[in-house]
């Protein structure tokens, strides 16, 4: 078994690919086969296994999610009560409930077995920065 706290420093809204870290870190485990957990210890950001290859995806998720959701000052969002900690940050919290905060990664011969085109993401839902800590065992 083995842990590892990985830190994604962001720079507002949108997705953080960090497929790479996540495989550094399975690599060096020494772990052949099984499964890896993936979990975000915030919650006001989500995890998402994605396409990576087309950043128009990241961009359209993005859009998609902010008409969904959008800040607290759109007039669709008068019932918000949450309003402290600015117009991003209950919209931020809704979207963590909607999308999940951990992940199941199978593995084989130390390799994530992902698709083709898929990727592993932080999905930020705040305007500022941020440095989100991510969880990954196996």
């Amino acid at each position: 078994m083995a842990m590892q706290r990985l830190v994604i420093a962001t720079r507002g809204q949108g997705l953080y690919e960090f497929t790479d870290g996540a495989g550094r870190f399975l690599a060096e485990s020494g772990v052949d086969e099984g499964v890896m957990t993936v979990f975000v210890r915030h919650t006001s950001c989500s995890l998402l296994i994605q396409e990576n290859a087309d950043p128009s995806v990241q961009v359209d998720l993005k859009a998609f999610f902010r008409r969904l959701v959008p800040p607290t000052t759109h007039s669709s969002m008068d019932y918000i009560t949450h309003r402290d900690e600015g117009p991003d940050d209950m919209p931020a919290h809704i979207k963590a409930a909607l999308l999940p905060v951990s992940l199941s990664v199978p593995f084989s011969e130390g390799r994530l077995l992902l698709g083709t085109w898929q990727g592993i993401y932080l999905f930020e839902h705040r305007d500022s920065p941020h440095r989100r800590e991510v969880v990954l065992h196996v």
